[in-house]
């Protein structure tokens, strides 16, 4: 008897911590975005916004942009020049048939790896995270 109890017992607390754990999950999220936010709390927001240009604004340099603009051009042009000697073996082996597969390959190689290293450069200079 008292082991029929017990489970009927431990069952509904089972299914008490259960609602409450879902009415938790659920309920919380919906009690704390009703509350508006507080002024302080959107002035040191603002604030913060405000720093983050002012020091961007600060680090700015001419001189280093242009730098960094000289180079991405420097790798940008031999990029496309590989580009089109690979396209150029490619049509050449596709199209009449040449025997030019580790030229081409080669040069693909080549290609990917200029253009991976252009790719890294250009968004570690101009788009950091």
């Amino acid at each position: 008897m008292i082991g029929k109890t017990w489970d009927v017992v431990s069952a509904c607390l089972r299914h008490a911590m259960l609602a409450l754990s879902l009415s938790l999950y659920f309920l919380a999220p919906t009690a704390l975005a009703a509350q508006p936010p507080t002024e302080a709390n959107a002035t040191a927001v603002m604030k913060a916004f405000k720093q983050q240009e002012e020091a961007a604004a600060a680090a700015a340099n001419p001189e280093r942009d242009h730098q960094r603009q000289v180079i991405m051009f420097l790798l940008g042009a031999p990029l496309l020049v590989l580009l089109l000697i690979t396209g150029g073996l490619g049509i050449a082996m596709g199209i009449y048939g040449k025997r030019v597969f580790v030229p081409h390959t080669i040069f693909a190689g080549l290609t990917m790896t200029l253009a991976l290293v252009h790719v890294v450069v250009g968004l570690v200079w101009f788009y950091p995270f």
